[in-house]
């Protein structure tokens, strides 16, 4: 838990000032509740309060089962916000139950009830499902500059603005002028998706690093040329075959088997500039053979091998 809460103050600082923000840990007051104090807090709630979050009552309605420390956990939340005293809680809407059951524990507390805040969850690169790591649709928040950029690059002409709207300090009515500009064609949507791409990209990496994504974006990809600096990986491998799904996980290009096979299946994967889109391919790793291989349009890796 220490090691993952690591990685998100690393990357929450990015936007947040780390000197003006507190992070705490809940096990400090959850883990202090007696068996009595749970009793207590689960009597402030009744069984059809809970059901009335849309998972539950439709997993209810179904006859799936529900655990019962399933139930817990909102109320486990709600008491953050009493332990906490908080004013506002801030999340997706997909925990609108939650922040609700924080300002009803608070209220059965003699608490003034929070104020609640939620912001819509964000598609992914995909455009249909929200951006997840599983689903590989994703931009991180730590993705060097040049695979940020080119991830951006990559979305629809529909979602554009949806990422201006989510994503940038743009106002809804200076959006609503992008977009009538485009709509006449005085602007072009490729522009106006670099100009979001630099703008977020400089958000996270500053601008200097934005204006040199945009460059190599330019090369590599208008010009069909090559990236200057692609990475060279060692892969250790004890035969003399390996399955390229499996090349592509231990190279860091693709984060699963799963999805090295279904990008191959799509024809995103190169081999040397060939597609190769059979799961079952085998690349020889003996002879000094050191592929050049792409995933998509953005990772490339030069592959040594090692017995």
């Amino acid at each position: 838990i220490e090691a993952n809460a690591a990685t998100y103050r690393r990357q929450i600082f990015k936007l947040l000032d780390p000197e003006a923000t507190v992070i705490d840990f809940n096990s400090r007051w959850l883990g202090a509740l007696s068996s009595e104090d749970w009793i207590r807090l689960a009597a402030t709630v009744t069984v059809a309060q809970v059901l009335e979050r849309e998972d539950f009552r439709s997993r209810y309605a179904s006859q799936q089962p529900i655990a019962l420390h399933e139930f817990l956990y909102p109320l486990a939340q709600a008491y953050d916000s009493v332990a906490l005293g908080t004013d506002v809680e801030l999340g997706g809407t997909d925990q609108l139950f939650n922040l609700l059951m924080g300002r009803h524990v608070m209220r059965e507390r003699g608490m003034e009830p929070q104020v609640v805040m939620t912001v819509p969850l964000l598609e992914g690169l995909d455009g249909s499902e929200k951006m997840s790591k599983s689903l590989g649709n994703y931009v991180a928040v730590e993705d060097p500059p040049g695979e940020m950029y080119g991830k951006l690059m990559s979305i629809s002409d529909q979602l554009l603005w949806r990422y201006w709207l989510l994503l940038s300090d743009r106002s809804e009515g200076e959006i609503a002028a992008l977009r009538a500009e485009t709509a006449r064609g005085d602007r072009h949507p490729m522009e106006v998706k670099k100009e979001l791409a630099r703008t977020i990209v400089g958000e996270f990496h500053g601008a200097a690093a934005a204006t040199a994504a945009d460059d190599e974006f330019g090369r590599v990809f208008s010009l069909r040329d090559l990236p200057t600096d692609i990475p060279e990986v060692l892969v250790a491998t004890p035969g003399a075959t390996v399955l390229l799904s499996k090349l592509l996980v231990s190279a860091r290009l693709v984060s699963s088997n799963s999805e090295a096979r279904r990008l191959m299946e799509q024809g995103a994967v190169r081999v040397d500039g060939e597609v190769l889109r059979d799961p079952k391919t085998e690349l020889a790793t003996a002879g000094g053979e050191e592929p050049l291989v792409q995933v998509g349009k953005r990772r490339f890796a030069r592959i040594r091998f090692s017995g």
